[in-house]
């Protein structure tokens, strides 16, 4: 019989589940000072609620897929929170618009296993539902600068902008792309093969020599979101209306958007999902070489799919799992932290255990996390398990306590230690001092 889970598959032990919920928290906390309320849906879709939306390499290899034997009917495990959300909106009608909502759950992906990949992780999503406008875009890179400053990153990371109407517009139109998903892909690829790489990838699309060194030319645009806005209207700025319309709704998000160095256009971001229709969005930290550890955009016409009517929205998702192997490669998190128990109760005699349970009750409606021993361990055992796991605070209960009605309390970082009555008003105080 097989003990480990299946490959991109992971257990989580306490210090890991301790880091990522401490993480999760200080992620639910940003999106809260946003305005944003939570919402969940269901792990399982119908497969023709997922089918359509995602593009042929995701709809052909890697949606978990499958057949319930009992009714025939397929179903798919969530492949992102976006499609649900946007079933989710066409089901509760009721809901007023705009609606702001966050989502963290785990979602699955039939994907190679790699560093930073996995085949079930978890997605922090934060989504407008309901407005067209470029604040609402801007409001969403706001939230994402301060979540991964939240998250300890402060000024190590770069959010990259672009639009999926400059690249109709450029690409498509002005350059006369007529098949861009395989240009799309190639200029992907940027980050992995670096330019030559990707100019042998255009030659082999067979596009004309003046298409590549265009296409070349653009890719390398990387400056300042404003810096950018404006080298893309001084070249483009008249090709048509994709091009006008993309500008104009980036130079207003712009103006919205909090001064950061940080925040750059960069004409080689294509994202991969079909349903985008306006700013794209990516974060990318400048260490460790992981890829995007969040990714979003406007995506207008998805929820008109569900619901037979075109409602805009915009939204970004920050993927948990890349941050925490990055934070622990970068020193900026550790796995010291063991358990949530902050005292021990240390039954030094077997006859005091029931008043060691009251102790630890009586410690546990002060509002302290409390653990007793539950192996009849010996004094010793007890002592060695609470320092392998960390805990601050030993409670000592001996014949001599019982008799007392005492407890005595150890601090094993500093040696303090200190006997009070259980029934004492200072016992609250002690115990703040002792934990900290």
């Amino acid at each position: 019989m097989k003990v480990r889970p299946p490959r991109g598959f992971r257990d989580f032990t306490p210090d890991i589940m301790i880091l990522r919920k401490d993480l999760i928290a200080r992620l639910e906390n940003v999106f809260r000072r946003y305005g944003y309320d939570p919402i969940d849906t269901p792990a399982l879709e119908y497969w023709e609620t997922l089918a359509g939306k995602y593009g042929e390499e995701a709809e052909n290899r890697l949606i978990w897929r499958f057949r319930d034997p009992w009714s025939g009917r397929e179903y798919a495990l969530r492949y992102d929170l976006t499609v649900p959300l946007a079933r989710f909106i066409a089901s509760h009608r009721d809901i007023t618009l705009p609606f702001k909502r966050y989502h963290i759950g785990p979602v699955w992906r039939h994907e190679e296993p790699q560093r930073g990949r996995y085949r079930e992780f978890y997605q922090c999503d934060a989504d407008v539902v309901g407005s067209p406008y470029p604040e609402a875009d801007a409001e969403i890179v706001n939230l994402a600068v301060d979540a991964l400053k939240a998250l300890g990153f402060e000024n190590g990371f770069e959010v990259r902008i672009n639009d999926r109407r400059l690249l109709r517009g450029i690409y498509e139109i002005d350059l006369g792309v007529s098949d861009p998903i395989p240009l799309y892909r190639a200029i992907d690829k940027l980050d992995k093969i670096g330019v030559e790489g990707v100019k042998r990838e255009l030659e082999r699309l067979g596009l004309a020599r003046g298409v590549v060194e265009k296409v070349l030319d653009l890719i390398t645009i990387k400056m300042p979101l404003r810096d950018g806005i404006a080298e893309i209207r001084s070249r483009y700025g008249n090709a048509n209306n994709h091009v006008r319309e993309a500008l104009d709704h980036l130079d207003e998000m712009a103006s919205y958007i909090k001064g950061d160095a940080s925040i750059v256009l960069d004409m080689s971001l294509v994202r991969g999902l079909d349903y985008y229709t306006g700013p794209i969005v990516e974060v990318v930290l400048r260490e460790p070489r992981i890829g995007s550890v969040a990714g979003g955009g406007r995506y207008d016409n998805l929820i008109g799919i569900f619901l037979g009517k075109s409602i805009p929205a915009t939204g970004i998702s920050i993927g948990i799992e890349r941050i925490i192997d990055a934070g622990l490669e970068l020193g900026i998190y550790n796995l010291s932290r063991k358990t949530y128990t902050q005292v021990q109760v240390i039954v030094l005699d077997r006859a005091t255990y029931h008043y060691a349970w009251r102790v630890a009750d009586t410690i546990r409606s002060l509002g302290y996390n409390v653990s007793v021993d539950l192996a009849r361990l010996s004094e010793k055992a007890q002592k060695k398990k609470a320092r392998r796991l960390g805990i601050k605070v030993l409670a000592f209960i001996g014949a001599q306590e019982e008799r007392a009605g005492t407890v005595t309390f150890y601090n094993t970082e500093t040696g303090e230690r200190a006997t009070v009555s259980l029934s004492e008003t200072k016992l609250g105080s002690i115990l703040d001092k002792f934990v900290g």
